[in-house]
């Protein structure tokens, strides 16, 4: 059976205005995406997608058209016990007995070999189904990804008789000591990039399928 719903929002405020200097994704449209999207999802990233960015750390957005309802996307996403559903680098995710999904739970990941990681402790820190937007934080584990912060959201479109989900995901880390910005963002993108095309074929497959993810 799939988890019960969260209480209603009221335990997962908005995020906190940010300080300068500022992460500035809304300026810039996400490859794969069209103008028409991104102007729609504009105030969206302005909400959850905005980061304080100061020296030593980097940010990026990314995003992922899907050919299913976001319903049926969301219901993959918002598993923050089952990442391995459609997250290619994890082995296994252990959460504690008498696990509830709730804002402050905390997951175990194990990483495939062949990575600069081996374990990720990881913080839910908001899931609102209203509007479809879960986030978490690296708060512990063997790996280089330190103050690793990532929102992802779930937007549905529908166009002439035509219906869609864009996800937008989008993250904040330091960038390792040794490391340029650009090759940490390089390493992040890929990874999120990679995750989001099997979402993609994850839930498209759900949709052509029937939906029914328990």
């Amino acid at each position: 059976m799939a988890d019960p719903k969260p209480e209603p929002s009221s335990s997962m405020p908005d995020p906190s205005p940010v300080s300068e200097p500022t992460s500035h994704h809304h300026l810039t449209i996400p490859s794969g995406l069209t103008q028409d999207e991104f102007c729609e999802l504009i105030p969206s990233i302005i909400q959850f997608h905005a980061y304080s960015v100061g020296p030593g750390k980097c940010s990026s957005l990314l995003a992922q058209r899907i050919n299913a309802p976001h319903d049926v996307v969301w219901s993959v996403v918002r598993r923050f016990d089952k990442p391995q559903a459609y997250k290619h680098f994890i082995k296994s995710c252990v959460v504690k007995e008498g696990f509830q999904m709730v804002v402050g739970c905390t997951r175990d990941v194990n990483v495939i070999s062949g990575l600069p990681a081996e374990t990720s402790t990881e913080r839910l820190d908001i899931l609102d189904d209203d509007r479809k937007v879960t986030g978490f934080s690296i708060i512990g584990g063997e790996h280089r990804l330190r103050n690793y912060r990532s929102v992802t959201t779930v937007h549905g479109f529908e166009r002439d008789g035509r219906i869609w989900t864009v996800v937008l995901e989008s993250y904040v880390v330091d960038v390792p000591e040794g490391n340029t910005e650009e090759d940490t963002k390089l390493f992040a993108d890929t990874v999120v990039k990679l995750n989001l095309q099997k979402l993609a074929s994850v839930t498209e497959a759900l949709a052509r399928d029937g939906y029914d993810n328990k």
